[in-house]
């Protein structure tokens, strides 16, 4: 018979004992409440709330029916979308500050609504870029629908990305698109969706109010966007953003130098201006090339930054050298 080293109640009062220590570590709480600690005096916590909604309002001098809930709840989306969007919001803030300036008056002497700078502040963030589409400049206009409007299109020169240009252009398509329509509100719309999309939603639902049609997303969305922005940067404080007025980009001062022919290249003829080429091209983003044929002899305003407003070192000023 082989000689135990332990006897059965050993066995037994070990087994008790781990079993005591497992249940410490395993067992749940007494209590399934959720608890924290008391937080410091000193803590600051981040507070998200929904936006201030407003309790009237109106888009180029049509009111937005705000009694009605789907109307209350899409621009209560877009606010939501940009009260927390910051890096994009601030940037609105601080370009608005440069090119509003710029877009506020043509609108004012062409008759139509200053509300519609925020209809281009949304197409393209005030800067000048292409879609996937192909839509390109501040107001994202198509090839056709530029030149269609006034606005010269080719591989030297986009007048597209002319923002006093096209800021005209996108004003006679507006006035046309409200004569037909019947509003502002709907114009606006049709800047997005073209006018046939909006007059054959009209023909199938049998209403006339942009706010009770059913339509795609995008474009169910489109003017509820520009109401977010005009609402957010009339009073960008009261939805959390401050952006002293100092920040806030400057119209850049220029001069204008008239071209009736061709530039062999914008990189020598920046540097006879006193400039170079990255701001000659800032200022002038219609010029699409490093050169200008300019065959048939028209006439070209090209700006040029007034001197002291960047100082050009010396260096820049000089012929490069050749590599």
């Amino acid at each position: 018979m082989a000689r135990r080293f332990f006897s059965p109640p050993f066995y037994t009062l070990t087994g008790f004992l781990l079993l005591s220590v497992a249940c410490c570590f395993c067992s749940p709480p007494a209590s399934t409440e959720i608890t924290f600690p008391e937080p410091s005096a000193q803590a600051v916590r981040p507070v998200v709330q929904l936006p201030d909604m407003p309790t009237g309002l109106s888009f180029a001098g049509e009111p937005v029916p705000l009694d009605a809930f789907d109307v209350r709840e899409s621009l209560l989306k877009e606010l939501i979308v940009n009260m927390n969007f910051h890096s994009n919001t601030l940037q609105w803030l601080l370009r608005s500050g440069r090119f509003f300036p710029v877009i506020e008056p043509i609108l004012k002497e062409q008759g139509v609504p200053d509300d519609f700078k925020y209809l281009c502040l949304i197409e393209s963030n005030l800067e000048n870029v292409v879609s996937p589409a192909g839509a390109a400049g501040f107001w994202q206009f198509m090839k056709t629908t530029g030149t269609q409007y006034g606005l010269e299109i080719t591989s030297e020169v986009d007048e597209r990305y002319h923002l006093e240009k096209s800021t005209r252009a996108a004003c006679d398509y507006l006035k046309k698109m409200k004569a037909e329509l019947g509003s502002w509100t709907f114009a606006a719309a049709s800047f997005n969706a073209g006018k046939a999309g909006i007059n054959n939603q009209l023909g199938r639902q049998g209403t006339f109010s942009y706010y009770d049609l059913l339509l795609n997303e995008e474009t169910a969305r489109y003017v509820f966007r520009i109401l977010s922005a005009k609402i957010i940067l009339t009073d960008p404080e009261r939805y959390g953003f401050h952006v002293p007025e100092t920040m806030r980009l400057k119209p850049i001062p220029y001069s204008t130098v008239e071209v009736a022919g061709k530039v062999s290249g914008f990189a020598t003829f920046a540097r006879d201006h006193g400039t170079n080429y990255k701001l000659l091209k800032m200022l002038n983003p219609w010029l699409r090339d490093t050169f200008l044929t300019n065959k048939t002899g028209k006439v070209y305003q090209i700006r040029i930054p007034e001197k002291g407003f960047r100082p050009v070192p010396l260096s820049q000023q000089q012929e490069p050298r050749q590599p």
